[in-house]
C-alpha cells in the first residue's frame, strides 16, 4: 500500500470525503436552477420538462459508458490521477455551463458531467484500497454520509443563489470543484501500489466487459443484480416524488425541499453513524438483508400514507436502507483482487446507470396512470408500492446470496 502511516491514510480518508461532498454539493447546486435555465433557452414549461428528462438520461449514460473505463485506468495509472482530472474536469465543465449560450452547449455540459462525475468509482476504489475487507463498510458508510451532507446542502444552497441569477450556481459549483482539485493536488496520496497494478484493457473497460468481472464468482453476481434493483427502487423519488407530494398533500415547493433535506440527513446519519457499530454486531450481510427490507416497508408505507405526518413518519424506516448500500459495496470489493478494485467501481456503476435511464421512465409511467379520472390503477401511491415490492425482492436475493455464501464458508472451514 502506498500509504505508509497512519497519518497519511488519515490525510487521505479526509480528503476522499471531503471530495466527495464537494462533487456532491456541485452538483446538487444546480438542481434548483437547471430546469429555469432550460426553460429560458427553449421558451416552454412543457418542453422544457421533456428536454430535462433527456438531459438526466444523458448524464445516465455517460455514467455507463464512462465509468468501466475510469475504473479501469484508475487500476494502471493509480487512483490519485484519474481523481484530479476527473475534479479539473467537472470545474471545468460548470464553467462551460456557466456561459452557454445556447441548449445544445447545456446538453455538452450535462454529457462533459456524466463522463467527469463519472470518477465516483475511483473514489470507491480509493477506500477499498486504503481499508482493510471488515473495515469497508464503514469507510463507505462515511463516503454515503458524505454525499448526502452534500445532497442537504447543494439544493439548498443552489436555490439560494438562483434568486441571484440562474448562472451563479453554475459558478458557484466550478469554484467548489476547483477547490476540491488544489485541495487534492497538495494532500491527496496515491493508495495503489506500483506492483498492484493492472495494465488498461479495452476488453474489461467496455461496459459489457466490465460486467464480466461480475459474473467471475456467482455472490459478485447476485449482488451486482441487488444493487440494480437498490438502484431503480431508490429512482422512485427522482421521477414523482415531488409530483406526488403536491398532488396527495397539496406541499408547496418549500415543503418539499425541507422534507428532502430531513431524508439527505436521516441518510447521513444512517450510513455515518449507524454502519460501523451494526456491522461489528451482525456482519455485512446480515445487515445488508435487514437495510433492504426495512427500506421496502418504509417505501410501502409512503405509498399507502393517507396523510402528511404519516407520510414523514415513514422516512425512519425507510432511512435504514442506508444500511444496505455500503454492505453490498464491502461484500463485492472482497471478491475481487486489489487490482480489480476501479474495474469492478465501473461496472457497479453502469448498473446503477441502467437503472438510473430505465427507473424514472418506468415510474413516470406509472405515475400518468395512476392519477386522475380515467387512471388505469386509481392510486397515487402506486409507484411507491411497486418500488417497496422491488426492494422486497432485492431483499429476498440479497438473504438467498447470503445464505449461499455462509453454507460454502463452513464447508471451507
Amino acid at each position: 500500500m502506498s500509504l505508509p502511516d497512519f497519518r497519511a491514510r488519515k490525510a487521505a480518508i479526509a480528503f476522499i470525503l471531503v471530495t466527495a461532498m464537494l462533487d456532491i454539493v456541485a452538483m446538487g447546486i444546480v438542481i434548483p436552477v437547471l430546469p429555469t435555465l432550460i426553460e429560458q433557452f427553449s421558451g416552454s414549461n412543457a418542453r422544457a420538462g421533456v428536454i430535462n428528462g433527456v438531459f438526466v438520461a444523458l448524464w445516465a449514460l455517460m455514467q455507463f459508458v464512462a465509468s468501466p473505463i475510469i475504473g479501469s485506468l484508475s487500476d494502471q495509472y493509480g487512483r490519485r490521477p484519474v481523481i484530479l482530472l476527473s475534479t479539473a474536469g467537472l470545474a471545468a465543465d460548470y464553467v462551460l455551463m456557466a456561459v452557454a449560450p445556447n441548449l445544445w452547449w447545456l446538453a455538452l455540459g450535462r454529457i462533459v458531467a456524466g463522463v467527469t462525475s463519472a470518477s465516483f468509482t475511483t473514489v470507491y476504489a480509493y477506500m477499498a484500497d486504503i481499508t482493510e475487507p471488515e473495515q469497508r463498510a464503514r469507510g463507505y458508510g462515511l463516503i454515503g454520509a458524505a454525499f448526502s451532507a452534500g445532497f442537504v446542502a447543494g439544493p439548498l444552497l443552489g436555490g439560494v443563489l438562483g434568486e441571484i441569477s440562474p448562472r451563479a450556481p453554475f459558478w458557484t459549483a466550478a469554484a467548489m470543484s476547483g477547490i476540491a482539485f488544489l485541495y487534492g493536488a497538495f494532500i491527496l496520496p496515491e493508495s495503489l501500489a506500483p506492483e498492484k497494478r493492472m495494465k488498461f484493457s479495452w476488453r474489461r473497460a467496455n461496459p459489457l466487459g466490465a460486467m464480466r468481472l461480475l459474473q467471475s464468482h456467482h455472490e459478485l453476481l447476485g449482488l451486482a443484480g441487488v444493487n440494480f434493483l437498490l438502484y431503480f427502487s431508490h429512482h422512485v423519488f427522482s421521477a414523482v416524488f415531488v409530483l406526488y407530494a403536491g398532488h396527495r398533500y397539496g406541499w408547496s415547493p418549500w415543503q418539499v425541499g425541507v422534507l428532502l433535506a430531513m431524508v439527505g440527513v436521516f441518510d447521513m446519519l444512517v450510513q455515518g453513524v449507524l454502519v460501523g457499530p451494526v456491522v461489528k454486531r451482525w456482519g455485512d450481510r446480515k445487515t445488508m438483508v435487514f437495510g433492504l427490507f426495512a427500506g421496502a416497508v418504509g417505501i410501502a408505507c409512503m405509498g399507502l400514507a393517507s396523510n402528511g405526518w404519516l407520510f414523514t413518519l415513514a422516512m425512519l424506516p425507510n432511512a435504514l436502507w442506508g444500511l444496505a448500500m455500503p454492505t453490498i459495496q464491502s461484500l463485492m470489493t472482497q471478491r475481487v483482487s486489489e487490482s480489480e478494485q476501479g474495474q469492478l467501481q465501473g461496472a457497479n456503476n453502469s448498473v446503477g446507470s441502467i437503472a438510473g435511464v430505465i427507473s424514472p421512465l418506468f415510474f413516470g409511467a406509472v405515475y400518468a396512470v395512476s392519477i386522475g379520472d380515467d387512471a388505469w390503477f386509481p392510486h397515487p401511491g402506486a409507484a411507491f408500492l411497486i418500488a417497496a415490492a422491488v426492494l422486497a425482492a432485492a431483499g429476498a436475493i440479497g438473504w438467498r446470496v447470503a445464505r449461499r455464501a455462509h453454507r460454502e464458508a463452513t464447508r471451507q472451514a
